[in-house]
């Protein structure tokens, strides 16, 4: 897994030019795991056709079809160019937009994409992945309020962004990792 910014990419390398990039592979115990679906599967289906010969290709056929599932879905990749532009999957968001980014922890997950997420928001999530990055917008032209995205390293991101991260650096957090957001009805008694 590459997850570091990459300085030393070679010319015509998918890399050159990003400041960070990171695959959000599946966890590697995903492929055994796989490995064992599809041979209790395929046994089953070499028991219910009688041990015909021609039933051991429902296990090449399972095989191909894990190995493509697992490897789909580990194709996600986020990633930071040297403009400064957030690249999560396809979509791209210019650092000019971004108005502040916080890290939401492991913890706080839960919270953030439950409850407390606002529908119009963007989401890149993988299940796998523990943490993620808030990135708060500053556009007028687009009714997107923030981008949640899953990173194995959300400080890093929020570093190749240019950015601090919001949380540790104003301290005001509510209990799901996302900044607070003020209604005007607080008073300092």
């Amino acid at each position: 897994m590459s997850d570091s910014p990459t300085p030393d990419s070679r010319p015509g390398d998918r890399r050159a030019g990003l400041r960070y990039h990171e695959r959000l592979y599946v966890p590697w115990w995903w492929w055994p795991c796989a490995a064992v679906v599809v041979g209790v599967v395929g046994y089953e289906v070499k028991i219910a056709t009688g041990h015909q010969i021609w039933s051991t290709v429902a296990y090449i056929v399972l095989a191909v079809i894990a190995v493509w599932l697992l490897w789909s879905m580990g194709r996600v990749s986020v990633s930071v160019t040297d403009d400064r532009e957030l690249i999560a999957h396809k979509a791209r968001l210019p650092v000019s937009v971004i108005d502040r980014a916080a890290s939401v922890p492991a913890s706080a997950k839960s919270a953030a994409l439950g409850r407390q997420l606002d529908p119009a928001a963007y989401l890149m999530h993988r299940a796998w992945v523990k943490t993620m990055v808030l990135v708060v917008l500053d556009d007028p032209d687009d009714p997107t309020p923030y981008w949640l995205v899953s990173t194995r390293h959300p400080d890093r991101v929020i570093a190749a962004l240019g950015l601090r991260d919001a949380l540790t650096e104003s301290g005001e957090s509510n209990d799901s990792g996302t900044p607070s957001r003020s209604t005007g009805d607080e008073h300092d008694d």
